[in-house]
């Protein structure tokens, strides 16, 4: 579930976040990390509850109807199709998922269930919901396509939602795009006879994951002295004030990895580095960190002290 560029993200905000600190024990802010990375877990097993207490809430808004005291004919045989999706039901009675949203105490639309009725609401004035209950009956791929529609187009952009994501947990708002995104993918692989494991992925892809992100925090953090002067060799022409923060970390960071992690290939630690500062950095911040690796990179190549294995080597 986790790539290494969002792994990146986190070890550049857990080093940001300890920029200005004076102490060298790295014990805190190790765990912060990894807390970081594990709760977007959390994350994932909140959306996916939704989807549950979704199709429990249209369950119960059906006997609601039902139970009135002056029922309409309608009331009384209602188009179960919503209730009766098989790919909510495959969710609601996965026993892996429960467990895993039990054990991680996700409890949050027990506790908050108005956005519950938020997210039924948005969905049952949908166009993909009017069109979807057209008929009475449906095929599991009918199913599965109009979950995937609904999450896609009523549930991931939803301004509400998305507000009480923020205020749970701020670190969340960087996950929420990976974490949709692995949830729109595990949706689409989805069959009938899926396994109940296929709903709980792990949140590293391999155990190499946690302990690059792990090295990737140390070595920055343990190295910043000599990766500052690297930096402070390629900008003599900079105010220091000039450099946004983020970059510099990112630099630090970029440098770090080029040097110390040997399999890494260096267009990769580059072309990742780049992208990261596109997305939290200034609008210049790609180009003016692309320009101090390539200076650097050469000279590394040119003094025979760039450490890459395997087709690492630019």
């Amino acid at each position: 579930m986790l790539n290494r560029r969002h792994i990146r993200v986190k070890v550049m905000q857990s080093i940001y976040a300890l920029r200005g600190s004076e102490s060298d024990d790295l014990s805190k802010p190790q765990k912060f990390l990894l807390f970081s990375i594990e709760n977007m877990y959390n994350l994932y097993l909140l959306l996916m509850a939704l989807l549950v207490e979704v199709q429990k809430r249209a369950e119960s808004d059906l006997q609601k109807k039902q139970n009135k005291h002056l029922a309409t004919q309608e009331d009384k045989n209602p188009n179960r199709k919503f209730v009766n999706n098989e790919l909510l039901l495959l969710l609601k009675d996965n026993g892996l998922l429960s467990e895993h949203l039990n054990s991680h105490n996700i409890q949050n639309w027990q506790l908050d269930d108005e956005y519950v009725n938020i997210i039924f609401k948005a969905i049952i004035k949908s166009e993909h919901y009017n069109t979807y209950m057209q008929t009475r009956t449906s095929s599991f791929n009918e199913d599965k396509e109009f979950i995937i529609d609904i999450f896609k187009e009523v549930i991931a952009p939803n301004q509400k939602l998305y507000e009480y994501i923020e205020d749970k947990h701020l670190t969340w708002l960087d996950d929420l795009p990976t974490v949709n995104t692995t949830i729109l993918k595990l949706l689409r692989k989805v069959r009938p006879a899926t396994s109940e494991q296929h709903f709980v992925p792990r949140l590293y892809k391999d155990p190499e994951d946690k302990t690059f992100a792990l090295d990737l925090f140390k070595k920055t953090v343990l190295n910043t002295a000599a990766l500052n002067e690297e930096i402070a060799q390629k900008t003599k022409n900079w105010d220091a004030d000039r450099i946004a923060d983020v970059d510099f970390v990112l630099l630090q960071m970029a440098i770090c990895e080029i040097k110390e992690f040997p399999s890494i290939p260096v267009k990769v630690t580059i072309n990742e580095y780049l992208e990261i500062a596109k997305e939290y950095s200034t609008s210049r911040s790609s180009i003016f960190i692309n320009g101090i690796l390539d200076k650097l990179v050469k000279e590394y190549q040119n003094s025979h002290t760039l450490n890459k294995s395997g087709r690492g080597l630019r």
